[in-house]
């Protein structure tokens, strides 16, 4: 009988401490966390995406990407039923360089507290983490703070370009949405994946060089960051500004390269790993 009575209490302090084992995970997001399962559409400059190198490091974690080209966080909050997200042990949120290219207000916590719609980065997320509790409350939520970025021009279409995050849009910065995914997170007891301050993944660093016409000679030159801003591009005439080599942590300025996408895939997976010790 005392055998048993070991036994059995030995059982229960070995469930007390298994670790919070992780085995589904949801990624959602915009471009940078769909290309992981296109990389085709980065004319192959990326091999692999942050999501496939975050399960390298973690045995045993599945994902399921949902992240969708261009879209914003209210985007995603007023088509959330239309990506039919599944229950999941692990939700990330990796959301916000679109709507402050975008031109979206930022907003205030009161927004998300108040639960005031989708008129603002704050409102959104309001919507989108009720939605994510809603299919499973016991869930872990990691929010991704967006990247820096330098000037973005599309490889496949040159007219579809942006200036960078050192220039404000409509009056914003596109650290104020990171703050505001920063403030969230803290409210809410987040871990959050803070790329905006912590990753190293700064404006000098994002491309090596913008190659662009000298406006005194027509002639092209490498330029580095800051040197190239303000310096005319044309979509009609020029060539593509970030030419094979031209790359740092982005292949075109705003995009990750196989770089960059280790650096999030590090801090994401050292956060995952915290969360499987609780």
């Amino acid at each position: 009988m005392r055998r048993f009575l070991y036994i059995a209490l030995f059982a229960i302090i070995s469930v007390s401490f298994t670790p919070n084992k992780l085995t589904t995970w949801i990624a959602i997001g915009d471009s940078i966390t769909y290309l992981n399962d296109h990389v085709n559409e980065t004319g192959n400059r990326v091999s692999k995406g942050y999501l496939l190198r975050v399960i390298r490091n973690v045995p045993g974690l599945q994902y399921n990407n949902k992240g969708c080209n261009g879209w914003t966080a209210a985007m995603t909050a007023e088509k959330f039923d239309e990506l039919k997200i599944e229950k999941s042990d692990l939700f990330t949120v990796f959301l916000g360089t679109n709507d402050w290219w975008a031109g979206r207000p930022v907003g205030q916590m009161d927004d998300y507290l108040n639960n005031t719609g989708n008129g603002s980065l704050y409102g959104s997320f309001r919507i989108i983490i009720d939605k994510l509790r809603g299919l499973n409350s016991k869930a872990n939520i990691v929010l991704i703070t967006p990247m820096q970025r330098v000037d973005f021009v599309y490889l496949f279409d040159f007219k579809n370009r942006a200036h960078g995050s050192y220039r404000e849009k409509n009056g914003q910065t596109l650290s104020q949405f990171a703050d505001a995914i920063i403030a969230i997170a803290a409210h809410e007891k987040f871990p959050v994946v803070d790329l905006y301050n912590k990753s190293g993944m700064t404006l000098d660093k994002l491309v090596q060089f913008k190659r662009m016409k000298d406006p005194a000679t027509g002639l092209y030159r490498n330029y580095k960051y800051p040197d190239f801003i303000d310096i005319p591009f044309d979509p009609a005439t020029d060539d593509y500004p970030y030419p094979k080599g031209s790359g740092g942590y982005t292949y075109d300025g705003l995009h990750p390269s196989d770089e960059g996408n280790d650096i999030i895939a590090e801090m994401l997976t050292k956060v995952i790993k915290e969360i499987s010790k609780k």
